[in-house]
């Protein structure tokens, strides 16, 4: 025999049933207990048959039950003595009726399911269950389990699971809110409606799950929805059983655009770029928020926008010059020889082109991308006279453009740190000068750099609106950032200047271009050149990457110019 188990009470609101008198076409009877009291009859072992009760008796004591329950809390107690447990029945059946907010009950066709497999000495008796409850109606199948003594009188072997199958001790039910089920939350563009799904933005697939999962365990508020679900004893929701209201798991809006988004996915894998591994990312100036991340054919590298640590090259000269500016004095009209070779140190450095151009100044220098006028005055003003402990470079990209620290981005996406280090060796820090050397940086870090010099000051780039934002020591002085502005307009916009072929039609824009050699992939000694571009123009700041790009201006730049002209 099964031993009763309490249920308990769930809620507070009352229960309003209608007597119901008979069950109708049921045709339920209320007959075998005949006492109304409420005390427990139940029995023990030695008094229950071993013998099941016969199918006719089972389906009696079942319906003379089932009538009682139906006909509302004023009939509980003369239901409860027909089974074996009346005061936990009682009990169980008041749970039941003020945790579901219960209105009506009826019963469907009782039939005979003969012998119980579980239940040793019973009759299991079958029937559908329909209650209107607080949010809905519930139906579902239901059996009760009858027994006899030694004298042939039978009773319901009262337990959880006469109530609900399954439902096991100190569980309850509760019909109210159903909590969201989804393990991870819905990640949303800026808008706050469009989903960044990978079908759409195959290159956020791993950003958004980053993000989803962090949400999620943070605690990320989701969108309860209506239903009935078990309650174990402390009180938490373990299983829904059934749904009024879908839930809504969280949703995280993030900063994402998803206009430049579909633009920068399309532009990373141009035809012209012939397949090569392509990288970009978009900043909106103003804010540090990044509104598109895009990266095509990079294989086992992954995500190379945020996680690349490579040499930028020429795009370096931005930090190189505003060091120049603002800590040597120098100015945009500063003589900065563009000679084909030059020897700095023990080490020679040459341009990409043959010609030179010994009159040229720094401006000239920067928007022909001249790699011996930047050595010419880097190496004489921040190398050679100046303790390697204090080197102006690695301290101009920490405290004005906010290199060299530990960005969090949120949701736990991760990136790169861009590097710009103290090096200790000339020949090193002569070679950081043009990007090269030790300097590491991926297109998250580069379009921060164009941003900075858009608006005068660092902001730390986000994915999330309201991510923390680390600031720089120090904004960009004004005077040095109208230099900067000046040479990243000639650079596109010049005659000479490297950017001119992409970004010359676009009033608004200045940029960089670069190239640098690194090992190859597969940390082989052969060296690929790779290409990149940043600029910026009256709403965005954009950096691309393409690796194996023999020039800046004719690969990276081809993507920045696609963002450009789209948000111009």
């Amino acid at each position: 025999m099964k031993r009763g188990v309490k249920i308990g009470v769930i809620g507070t609101c009352g229960v309003a049933l209608a007597a119901m008198g008979s069950l109708g076409a049921y045709n339920l009877v209320h007959g075998m207990s005949g006492s109304s009291s409420d005390t427990d009859n139940g029995l023990t072992a030695s008094e229950q048959s071993t013998t099941p009760p016969a199918a006719d008796q089972a389906v009696k004591t079942a319906q003379a039950f089932l009538a009682d329950w139906q006909a509302g809390p004023g009939r509980y107690a003369a239901a409860s003595q027909d089974t074996n447990a009346p005061s936990t029945a009682k009990t169980d059946l008041t749970g039941y009726g003020t945790g579901l907010g219960l209105t009506s009950i009826v019963f469907g066709p009782v039939a005979s399911a003969g012998p119980s497999l579980t239940d040793p000495g019973a009759s299991s008796v079958t029937f559908t269950v329909t209650a209107k409850v607080k949010g809905g109606t519930w139906s579902y199948p239901d059996k009760l389990n009858v027994v006899q003594n030694n004298a042939g009188k039978a009773s319901v072997d009262w337990s959880s699971a006469s109530l609900y199958p399954g439902l096991q001790a100190g569980d309850t039910l509760a019909a109210g809110p159903v909590p969201a089920t989804a393990t991870t939350a819905t990640v949303l563009a800026n808008d706050g409606r469009t989903q960044l799904t990978s079908a759409a933005y195959p290159s956020l697939q791993a950003i958004a799950t980053t993000i989803a999962h962090s949400g999620a365990s943070q605690g990320a508020a989701a969108s309860s929805g209506s239903g009935i679900a078990v309650v174990n004893a402390a009180g938490t929701p373990v299983t829904t059983l059934k749904v009024f209201t879908a839930p809504q798991a969280a949703k995280i809006t993030t900063t994402i655009d998803p206009a430049i988004q579909a633009t920068a996915e399309r532009a990373v894998k141009l035809s012209a770029l012939n397949g090569m591994p392509a990288a970009t990312v978009v900043l909106d100036w103003r804010t540090g928020n990044i509104l598109a991340v895009a990266y095509a054919n990079t294989g086992s590298e992954g995500d190379t926008a945020l996680l690349a640590e490579l040499a930028p090259g020429s795009t370096m000269k931005i930090i190189t010059a505003a060091t120049l500016f603002q800590d040597i004095h120098l100015t945009p009209s500063t003589p900065a020889p563009c000679q084909s070779h030059l020897t700095a140190g023990d080490s020679t450095f040459k341009n990409d082109f043959d010609q030179a151009y010994p009159n040229a100044t720094i401006e000239q220098g920067f928007a022909m991308s001249c790699n011996t006028s930047f050595i010419k005055d880097g190496f004489d003003n921040l190398v050679q006279t100046s303790p390697v402990d204090t080197h102006l470079l690695g301290q101009e990209a920490t405290d004005v453009f906010g290199m060299n620290g530990n960005w969090s981005i949120g949701g736990g996406v991760a990136t790169a740190n861009p590097s710009v280090p103290v090096n200790t060796d000339v020949p090193t820090a002569t070679a950081d000068l043009i990007g090269q050397g030790k300097v590491l940086m991926s297109p998250l870090a580069l379009a921060s750099i164009a941003a900075t010099v858009r608006d005068d000051q660092f902001r730390q780039p986000r994915i999330l609106p309201g991510q923390a934002q680390t600031p720089a020591a120090a904004p960009l002085d004004g005077t040095t950032d109208g230099y900067l502005r000046s040479l990243m307009f000639a650079a596109a916009h010049d005659g000479d200047g490297t950017a001119t072929p992409d970004l010359g039609s676009f009033a608004d824009a200045g940029a960089k271009t670069g190239t640098s050699q690194v090992n190859g992939p597969d940390g082989s000694s052969t060296l690929i050149t790779n290409g990149w571009f940043t600029a910026y123009n009256s709403r965005i700041a954009v950096a691309a990457l393409v690796q194996g790009g023999a020039t800046g201006a004719g690969t990276a730049g081809l993507i920045a110019k696609e963002l450009i002209g789209a948000t111009e």
